[in-house]
Protein backbone atom coordinates (compact mmCIF):
# COMPACT_ATOMS: atom_id res chain seq x y z
CA UNK A 1 0.00 0.00 0.00
CA UNK A 2 1.46 3.36 -1.10
CA UNK A 3 2.18 6.01 1.48
CA UNK A 4 0.54 9.43 1.06
CA UNK A 5 3.96 10.93 0.24
CA UNK A 6 4.57 8.43 -2.62
CA UNK A 7 1.07 9.00 -4.04
CA UNK A 8 1.67 12.77 -4.19
CA UNK A 9 5.06 12.22 -5.86
CA UNK A 10 3.44 10.07 -8.59
CA UNK A 11 0.76 12.72 -9.27
CA UNK A 12 3.36 15.46 -9.66
CA UNK A 13 5.45 13.27 -12.01
CA UNK A 14 2.45 12.46 -14.22
CA UNK A 15 1.50 16.15 -14.36
CA UNK A 16 4.94 17.16 -15.63
CA UNK A 17 4.97 14.40 -18.23
CA UNK A 18 1.56 15.46 -19.52
CA UNK A 19 2.67 19.09 -19.82
CA UNK A 20 5.75 18.07 -21.81
CA UNK A 21 3.69 16.01 -24.27
CA UNK A 22 1.19 18.83 -24.80
CA UNK A 23 3.96 21.40 -25.28
CA UNK A 24 5.71 19.26 -27.90
CA UNK A 25 2.62 19.02 -30.09
CA UNK A 26 1.63 22.70 -29.97
CA UNK A 27 2.48 25.19 -32.69
CA UNK A 28 3.01 28.47 -30.91
CA UNK A 29 3.51 31.14 -33.57
CA UNK A 30 1.39 34.21 -34.14
CA UNK A 31 1.92 37.98 -34.44
CA UNK A 32 2.59 40.29 -31.53
CA UNK A 33 1.67 43.97 -31.72
CA UNK A 34 4.91 44.96 -30.03
CA UNK A 35 7.84 43.37 -28.28
CA UNK A 36 6.93 43.70 -24.57
CA UNK A 37 9.74 45.02 -22.37
CA UNK A 38 10.29 45.87 -18.74
CA UNK A 39 8.68 44.67 -15.49
CA UNK A 40 5.16 44.68 -16.93
CA UNK A 41 5.97 42.36 -19.84
CA UNK A 42 3.91 39.20 -20.03
CA UNK A 43 5.68 35.83 -19.98
CA UNK A 44 5.72 33.62 -23.10
CA UNK A 45 3.21 30.82 -23.45
CA UNK A 46 5.99 28.24 -23.17
CA UNK A 47 9.58 28.81 -22.09
CA UNK A 48 12.58 26.77 -23.28
CA UNK A 49 13.78 24.18 -20.80
CA UNK A 50 16.91 26.25 -20.20
CA UNK A 51 14.97 29.39 -19.11
CA UNK A 52 15.63 30.31 -15.45
CA UNK A 53 12.73 30.11 -13.03
CA UNK A 54 11.41 33.40 -11.72
CA UNK A 55 11.58 33.11 -7.93
CA UNK A 56 10.38 35.77 -5.52
CA UNK A 57 7.95 37.56 -7.83
CA UNK A 58 6.64 40.97 -6.69
CA UNK A 59 4.38 40.42 -3.70
CA UNK A 60 6.12 37.27 -2.40
CA UNK A 61 6.32 37.34 1.36
CA UNK A 62 9.66 35.51 1.69
CA UNK A 63 12.80 37.52 0.98
CA UNK A 64 15.43 35.97 -1.26
CA UNK A 65 18.55 34.39 0.36
CA UNK A 66 20.68 37.19 -1.07
CA UNK A 67 18.41 39.83 0.49
CA UNK A 68 18.64 38.08 3.91
CA UNK A 69 22.41 37.86 3.61
CA UNK A 70 22.63 41.55 2.74
CA UNK A 71 20.52 42.49 5.77
CA UNK A 72 22.72 40.51 8.21
CA UNK A 73 26.10 41.43 6.70
CA UNK A 74 28.06 44.26 8.32
CA UNK A 75 27.84 47.57 6.55
CA UNK A 76 30.97 48.37 4.53
CA UNK A 77 32.58 51.74 5.22
CA UNK A 78 31.82 54.57 2.82
CA UNK A 79 34.56 55.45 0.32
CA UNK A 80 36.77 58.33 1.35
CA UNK A 81 36.29 61.71 -0.38
CA UNK A 82 39.73 61.27 -1.98
CA UNK A 83 38.75 57.93 -3.54
CA UNK A 84 35.45 59.33 -4.82
CA UNK A 85 37.11 62.34 -6.39
CA UNK A 86 39.73 60.24 -8.19
CA UNK A 87 37.20 57.80 -9.68
CA UNK A 88 36.61 58.42 -13.40
CA UNK A 89 33.05 59.45 -14.35
CA UNK A 90 30.96 56.73 -16.02
CA UNK A 91 30.42 57.32 -19.73
CA UNK A 92 26.77 57.54 -20.75
CA UNK A 93 26.07 55.77 -24.04
CA UNK A 94 23.16 56.75 -26.25
CA UNK A 95 23.38 53.51 -28.24
CA UNK A 96 25.27 50.27 -27.64
CA UNK A 97 25.25 46.56 -28.44
CA UNK A 98 21.72 45.18 -28.13
CA UNK A 99 19.96 48.52 -28.62
CA UNK A 100 17.06 48.39 -31.05
CA UNK A 101 15.12 51.48 -32.11
CA UNK A 102 14.75 54.15 -34.80
CA UNK A 103 17.80 56.05 -33.56
CA UNK A 104 19.99 53.00 -34.27
CA UNK A 105 18.45 52.79 -37.74
CA UNK A 106 19.36 56.44 -38.33
CA UNK A 107 22.91 55.81 -37.08
CA UNK A 108 23.29 52.90 -39.50
CA UNK A 109 21.96 54.96 -42.43
CA UNK A 110 24.35 57.82 -41.65
CA UNK A 111 27.32 55.44 -41.32
CA UNK A 112 26.29 53.91 -44.65
CA UNK A 113 26.48 57.39 -46.22
CA UNK A 114 30.03 57.64 -44.86
CA UNK A 115 30.97 54.28 -46.40
CA UNK A 116 31.42 52.53 -43.06
CA UNK A 117 28.26 50.40 -42.83
CA UNK A 118 27.68 48.01 -45.72
CA UNK A 119 24.44 46.35 -44.64
CA UNK A 120 20.81 47.46 -44.75
CA UNK A 121 19.71 49.57 -41.75
CA UNK A 122 17.68 47.32 -39.47
CA UNK A 123 17.53 49.32 -36.24
CA UNK A 124 19.38 46.56 -34.34
CA UNK A 125 22.81 47.33 -32.86
CA UNK A 126 24.86 44.20 -33.62
CA UNK A 127 28.39 43.24 -34.61
CA UNK A 128 28.35 45.12 -37.94
CA UNK A 129 27.25 48.34 -36.24
CA UNK A 130 29.89 47.93 -33.54
CA UNK A 131 32.60 47.51 -36.20
CA UNK A 132 31.37 50.55 -38.16
CA UNK A 133 31.24 52.74 -35.05
CA UNK A 134 34.74 51.66 -33.98
CA UNK A 135 36.08 52.49 -37.45
CA UNK A 136 34.43 55.93 -37.30
CA UNK A 137 35.75 56.63 -33.80
CA UNK A 138 39.29 55.57 -34.73
CA UNK A 139 39.25 57.74 -37.86
CA UNK A 140 38.17 60.82 -35.90
CA UNK A 141 40.40 60.34 -32.82
CA UNK A 142 37.51 59.38 -30.53
CA UNK A 143 37.60 56.60 -27.94
CA UNK A 144 37.05 53.44 -30.01
CA UNK A 145 34.54 51.79 -27.70
CA UNK A 146 32.17 50.61 -30.42
CA UNK A 147 29.32 52.27 -28.51
CA UNK A 148 27.86 55.70 -29.27
CA UNK A 149 28.29 58.43 -26.68
CA UNK A 150 27.24 62.05 -27.11
CA UNK A 151 30.52 63.11 -28.73
CA UNK A 152 30.40 60.30 -31.29
CA UNK A 153 26.76 60.94 -32.19
CA UNK A 154 27.38 64.68 -32.68
CA UNK A 155 30.34 63.95 -34.93
CA UNK A 156 28.41 61.40 -37.03
CA UNK A 157 25.56 63.86 -37.50
CA UNK A 158 27.89 66.73 -38.43
CA UNK A 159 29.49 64.69 -41.22
CA UNK A 160 26.32 63.20 -42.73
CA UNK A 161 22.90 64.33 -43.85
CA UNK A 162 19.49 63.40 -42.56
CA UNK A 163 18.62 59.99 -44.09
CA UNK A 164 15.74 59.74 -46.54
CA UNK A 165 12.87 57.29 -46.05
CA UNK A 166 14.42 54.98 -48.65
CA UNK A 167 17.77 55.09 -46.87
CA UNK A 168 16.14 54.26 -43.53
CA UNK A 169 13.81 51.54 -44.80
CA UNK A 170 14.89 50.10 -48.16
CA UNK A 171 12.37 47.99 -50.05
CA UNK A 172 14.42 44.86 -49.40
CA UNK A 173 17.09 44.08 -46.82
CA UNK A 174 20.65 43.41 -47.91
CA UNK A 175 21.60 39.76 -47.42
CA UNK A 176 24.20 39.05 -44.76
CA UNK A 177 27.33 36.95 -45.34
CA UNK A 178 26.23 33.31 -45.02
CA UNK A 179 27.06 31.29 -41.94
CA UNK A 180 29.70 28.59 -42.72
CA UNK A 181 27.10 25.90 -41.91
CA UNK A 182 25.08 27.08 -44.91
CA UNK A 183 27.87 26.49 -47.42
CA UNK A 184 27.18 22.80 -48.02
CA UNK A 185 24.00 21.03 -49.08
CA UNK A 186 20.54 22.62 -49.08
CA UNK A 187 19.91 25.26 -46.42
CA UNK A 188 17.64 28.08 -45.37
CA UNK A 189 20.30 30.49 -44.07
CA UNK A 190 18.58 32.95 -41.70
CA UNK A 191 20.45 35.98 -40.34
CA UNK A 192 18.99 37.79 -37.33
CA UNK A 193 21.28 40.78 -37.81
CA UNK A 194 20.39 41.51 -41.44
CA UNK A 195 16.84 40.11 -41.03
CA UNK A 196 17.12 38.03 -44.16
CA UNK A 197 16.58 34.46 -45.31
CA UNK A 198 18.83 33.12 -48.09
CA UNK A 199 17.88 29.83 -49.75
CA UNK A 200 21.20 28.21 -50.61
CA UNK A 201 22.21 25.06 -52.49
CA UNK A 202 25.85 23.94 -52.35
CA UNK A 203 27.03 27.39 -51.25
CA UNK A 204 25.14 29.37 -53.90
CA UNK A 205 22.29 31.76 -53.12
CA UNK A 206 19.15 30.80 -55.05
CA UNK A 207 16.71 33.33 -53.57
CA UNK A 208 16.45 35.80 -50.70
CA UNK A 209 13.66 37.42 -48.68
CA UNK A 210 13.10 39.68 -45.66
CA UNK A 211 12.19 38.04 -42.36
CA UNK A 212 11.00 39.00 -38.88
CA UNK A 213 11.58 37.18 -35.60
CA UNK A 214 10.12 36.74 -32.13
CA UNK A 215 10.33 39.34 -29.37
CA UNK A 216 12.81 39.19 -26.47
CA UNK A 217 10.20 37.30 -24.42
CA UNK A 218 9.42 34.80 -27.18
CA UNK A 219 12.74 34.54 -29.05
CA UNK A 220 13.38 32.62 -32.25
CA UNK A 221 15.82 29.85 -31.40
CA UNK A 222 19.31 30.01 -32.86
CA UNK A 223 21.33 27.08 -34.15
CA UNK A 224 21.32 24.43 -36.85
CA UNK A 225 18.05 22.56 -37.39
CA UNK A 226 16.29 20.53 -40.08
CA UNK A 227 12.88 20.97 -41.67
CA UNK A 228 10.76 18.52 -39.69
CA UNK A 229 7.48 18.87 -41.62
CA UNK A 230 5.63 21.24 -43.94
CA UNK A 231 2.06 22.51 -44.28
CA UNK A 232 0.85 24.79 -47.08
CA UNK A 233 -2.16 25.81 -44.99
CA UNK A 234 -1.82 25.85 -41.20
CA UNK A 235 -3.31 27.65 -38.19
CA UNK A 236 -1.49 28.11 -34.89
CA UNK A 237 -2.95 25.75 -32.28
CA UNK A 238 -2.18 28.27 -29.52
CA UNK A 239 -2.81 31.71 -31.06
CA UNK A 240 -5.30 30.60 -33.76
CA UNK A 241 -3.65 32.73 -36.46
CA UNK A 242 -3.03 31.66 -40.04
CA UNK A 243 0.47 30.39 -40.90
CA UNK A 244 0.50 29.73 -44.68
CA UNK A 245 3.48 27.93 -46.20
CA UNK A 246 4.74 26.71 -42.84
CA UNK A 247 8.06 24.85 -42.70
CA UNK A 248 8.58 23.67 -39.11
CA UNK A 249 12.13 23.32 -37.82
CA UNK A 250 12.16 23.52 -34.00
CA UNK A 251 9.35 22.41 -31.66
CA UNK A 252 6.54 24.48 -33.12
CA UNK A 253 8.67 27.26 -34.59
CA UNK A 254 8.47 27.59 -38.36
CA UNK A 255 9.30 29.71 -41.36
CA UNK A 256 5.91 30.95 -42.65
CA UNK A 257 4.11 33.81 -44.38
CA UNK A 258 2.75 36.56 -42.12
CA UNK A 259 0.08 38.99 -43.28
CA UNK A 260 0.83 41.06 -40.16
CA UNK A 261 4.48 41.41 -41.20
CA UNK A 262 3.38 42.33 -44.73
CA UNK A 263 1.08 45.04 -43.36
CA UNK A 264 3.06 46.51 -40.45
CA UNK A 265 6.66 45.49 -41.05
CA UNK A 266 8.97 45.55 -38.07
CA UNK A 267 6.48 47.38 -35.85
CA UNK A 268 5.51 43.95 -34.49
CA UNK A 269 7.07 40.56 -33.81
CA UNK A 270 6.20 36.88 -33.97
CA UNK A 271 5.86 34.48 -31.04
CA UNK A 272 9.09 32.77 -32.12
CA UNK A 273 8.53 31.89 -35.77
CA UNK A 274 10.44 33.31 -38.73
CA UNK A 275 7.93 35.54 -40.54
CA UNK A 276 8.18 36.23 -44.29
CA UNK A 277 6.28 39.15 -45.86
CA UNK A 278 6.72 38.29 -49.57
CA UNK A 279 4.08 35.61 -50.18
CA UNK A 280 5.07 34.93 -53.80
CA UNK A 281 8.73 34.35 -52.92
CA UNK A 282 7.84 32.11 -50.00
CA UNK A 283 5.41 30.10 -52.13
CA UNK A 284 8.20 29.37 -54.59
CA UNK A 285 10.58 28.48 -51.73
CA UNK A 286 7.99 26.19 -50.14
CA UNK A 287 7.85 24.14 -53.36
CA UNK A 288 11.65 23.74 -53.40
CA UNK A 289 12.37 22.97 -49.74
CA UNK A 290 12.25 19.31 -48.70
CA UNK A 291 11.79 17.73 -45.30
CA UNK A 292 15.29 17.20 -43.93
CA UNK A 293 16.83 20.33 -45.48
CA UNK A 294 18.97 22.43 -43.14
CA UNK A 295 17.75 25.54 -41.33
CA UNK A 296 20.50 27.72 -39.84
CA UNK A 297 19.47 30.66 -37.61
CA UNK A 298 22.40 32.88 -36.57
CA UNK A 299 23.53 36.40 -35.69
Amino acid sequence: MFSLHRQRLMIRTLGVATAVVLGATATACGPQKAAPKGPGASAPASLPASSPAQDNKPGDASPSPSASASASAPTSPSPSPTASASASPQVKYLMAEGSEDDQVRELQARLKQLGLFGATPTGFYGSKTIAAVKAFQTKHQLTASGSVDDATWKKVRSLSKKPTTEELSPTTNQVDAPDPRCMTGRAMCISKESRTLAWMIDGKVVSTMDVRFGSENTPTREGEFKVEWKAKEWTSTIYHTAMPYSMFFSEGQAVHYSSDFAARGYAGASHGCVNVRDKAKLSALFDQVKVGDKVVVYW
